[in-house]
C-alpha cells in the first residue's frame, strides 16, 4: 500500500508529542477542567493503547496486549515516558502499514467494532478517532494553561 496512511499517522503522532511537550506545567497533563472527564495523559494512554493494539497487534503481529482499564485509570506517568511511547508507536506504524497489501486493505478487518468492515474502513476510523482525541488534548492544554 502507499505510505500515505503511515505518513498521516506519523505526522499526527508527532503533533501529539508536541502537544504534550507544549504543556508548560507537566502536572497539567494529568488535570482536567470543569465539565471535562479525561486528562490529556489519559487520552494519550488511550490513543497509544488503541493504535498499538488495532494496528500493531492486529496488522503487524507485535503481540501488544491492550489494557484498556489501565488507559483510563493510570495517572502521573511522566511526560518523558509518554513521549517515548509515542515515538515507539511511530516505529510500529512505520514498520506495519507500508507492508499491508491492497488485498489486506480490502479484506474484512480481524475485529468487529462496528460490524464487519474492510481493513481500510477501520484504518480510516482509527485515524478519525485519533484526531478527535488529539483535538481534545489541544483544547484542554489551552484551557488549563491560559494566561
Amino acid at each position: 500500500m502507499d505510505n500515505y496512511l503511515a505518513d498521516l499517522f506519523e505526522r499526527d503522532l508527532l503533533k501529539l508529542r508536541d502537544e504534550l511537550n507544549n504543556f508548560k506545567n507537566e502536572d497539567n497533563i494529568w488535570k482536567t477542567a470543569k465539565g471535562i472527564t479525561n486528562t490529556a495523559g489519559t487520552l494519550t494512554l488511550h490513543l497509544l493503547g488503541n493504535l498499538n493494539f488495532t494496528i500493531g497487534t492486529q496488522l503487524g503481529g507485535t503481540g501488544y496486549v491492550r489494557n484498556r482499564e489501565h488507559e483510563f485509570s493510570a495517572t502521573g506517568i511522566p511526560r518523558e515516558k509518554l513521549v517515548a511511547d509515542i515515538e515507539a508507536l511511530i516505529l510500529v506504524i512505520k514498520n506495519t502499514l507500508p507492508g499491508v497489501t491492497d488485498e489486506q486493505l480490502a479484506a474484512t478487518y480481524p475485529l468487529e467494532f462496528y460490524g464487519p468492515n474492510s481493513t481500510i474502513f477501520y484504518l480510516a476510523h482509527f485515524y478519525g478517532h485519533f484526531n478527535y482525541h488529539l483535538g481534545q488534548i489541544n483544547y484542554l492544554r489551552r484551557i488549563l494553561e491560559a494566561a
